[in-house]
């Protein structure tokens, strides 16, 4: 580490050249301020990661105009959400891959509960955050990992049918026209193929059993020449190893050449479970994958070379064999997990595991950004500003990623190095205890120094982020 590195304002520095990379791919000029004070404020110490507390942070003599300033380039201003997240992508991937190269690309969706039903997206359905069927919208990511550190480069809300075919809901929350319904899985095969065209460094593709129970998505992340490791539900169906399909029947000269692979009652694939359940006990290893937060994380695994068996009876040719990885917990009366893998067949076992298992990684992301960065934090209902929120957010994290890997690894939000104005204590957000009804405004008649959006910056005492807000031309 140099000296640079730990010098003081040397974060503060990075941070306003990093600022600097945003405002560029956010385009006009009148974006650049609010941007970099909605990115700085969500860096800020503090509970609540929403528009109006920020403004009280970042300007506490000024709250109103901040709060309007900040809403309108969340909720309002069209810049790309796409170019400014490559924009974080260029700045971040180097410092990740210094530390080591890209071992995988994780698609994941999370849940974020809100209440209501006009927030864009919002209708009961599964939320991962609280483990069952909740009043929530859920967002689909990819996110690219070495084996310390991973960045989201593609986010996007997944829209439940019957809010596609609202015409009344999707006007009053702006849904863009060409969005309609596409399945998690299609979202997520989106994604991809975007980072493919990019040219990113390639890995397999992990991702669950919602994404992996989906033929159809194992399928074209092969036909993109990407391998995976995807979770599977214990039903999905294979041929144990050594089996395939029975061949097409023999053509007898009458009627049309058949080209389809058979099954019949005497010879058909089975659930993977009942595979995992007829192993003999020497086929399950005991692997210890890596350490966790108190101790080392192990259990007991499988591995086979099979074909998945997939209506299969309706193609000419069998599917190629691949891995199928069990695990099985010692203590557990039956196998708790399952995945497929296109890896390559002479991997070994505890490699096999380490990569189906880094899928934990994009977890730990998202504890930060929803504890630290306020993801769910969001008030709006529209489509644009919960997209940019969310791309804002994944900035912020984008930073703290490059600052572990270059030179920090303690670099979380509310501990970076940013000097602000003192939160006025009077102040109550909505939803905060104490507070009475909406947020009322905080009006001072003797201004104190500090340096605000749309103020004129201070030419002693200001802080290096601070000044680094106000573009001269």
């Amino acid at each position: 580490m140099s000296a640079n590195s730990v010098a003081p304002g040397a974060q503060q520095k990075r941070f306003a050249a990093y600022l600097d990379r945003l405002a560029q791919a956010a385009g006009h000029l009148d974006r650049v301020v609010p941007l970099k004070s909605y990115c700085t404020g969500l860096l800020l110490p503090g509970e609540r990661k929403s528009v109006e507390p920020m403004a009280a942070r970042l300007c506490p003599d000024n709250v109103r105009q901040t709060h309007q300033s900040l809403h309108h380039v969340v909720a309002h201003s069209p810049w790309s959400d796409e170019d400014l997240l490559e924009a974080v992508r260029q700045y971040a991937l180097p410092a990740m891959q210094k530390q080591g190269p890209i071992v995988a690309w994780v698609v994941d969706d999370t849940g974020l509960v809100k209440k209501g039903t006009h927030s864009v997206g919002v209708t009961r359905q599964y939320c991962g955050q609280v483990g069952k069927q909740e009043n929530c919208r859920v967002a689909v990511s990819l996110s690219l990992s070495t084996r310390e550190a991973s960045l989201p480069i593609a986010w996007q809300l997944y829209l439940p049918e019957v809010w596609t075919q609202d015409k009344k809901r999707r006007k009053s929350t702006g849904i863009p026209p060409e969005i309609g319904f596409q399945t998690k899985p299609e979202i997520a095969l989106q994604q991809i193929r975007a980072a493919v065209d990019r040219e990113l460094p390639k890995a397999p593709v992990l991702a669950d059993a919602g994404y992996g129970n989906d033929t159809a998505f194992r399928d074209d992340i092969t036909e993109l020449g990407l391998s995976y490791a995807v979770g599977v539900q214990s039903s999905v169906s294979v041929w144990p190893p050594g089996q395939a399909p029975l061949p097409k029947r023999k053509w007898k000269g009458i009627g049309r050449p058949t080209k389809l692979l058979r099954r019949d009652s005497r010879h058909a694939p089975i659930a993977v479970r009942e595979l995992a359940m007829s192993l003999p006990s020497s086929a399950w290893k005991t692997v210890r994958w890596r350490e966790g937060t108190r101790k080392a994380l192990r259990s007991r695994f499988a591995a086979l070379r099979i074909r998945p068996a997939h209506r299969d009876d309706w193609r000419s040719e069998p599917r190629a064999q691949e891995w199928l990885l069990i695990e099985w917990p010692s203590q557990e009366a039956e196998p708790t997990k399952y995945w497929l893998s296109t890896l390559p067949e002479n991997l070994k076992l505890l490699d096999l595991v380490r990569l189906a298992k880094h899928r934990w990684i994009v977890e730990r992301d998202y504890q930060e950004l929803k504890q630290e960065l306020g993801l769910g934090h969001y008030e709006g209902r529209g489509w644009r500003g919960f997209h940019h929120h969310a791309t804002l957010c994944i900035a912020a994290y984008g930073f703290l990623v490059a600052e572990r890997s270059r030179f920090s690894p303690s670099a979380r939000a509310g501990q970076v190095d940013l000097s602000v104005p003192e939160m006025p204590r009077q102040f109550r957000p909505r939803g905060s205890p104490g507070a009475r009804g909406a947020a009322q405004p905080l009006v001072h008649r003797h201004p104190s120094a500090n340096y605000c959006p749309g103020s004129a910056p201070a030419t002693l005492g200001l802080p290096f982020l601070w000044s680094s807000l106000f573009i001269t031309q």
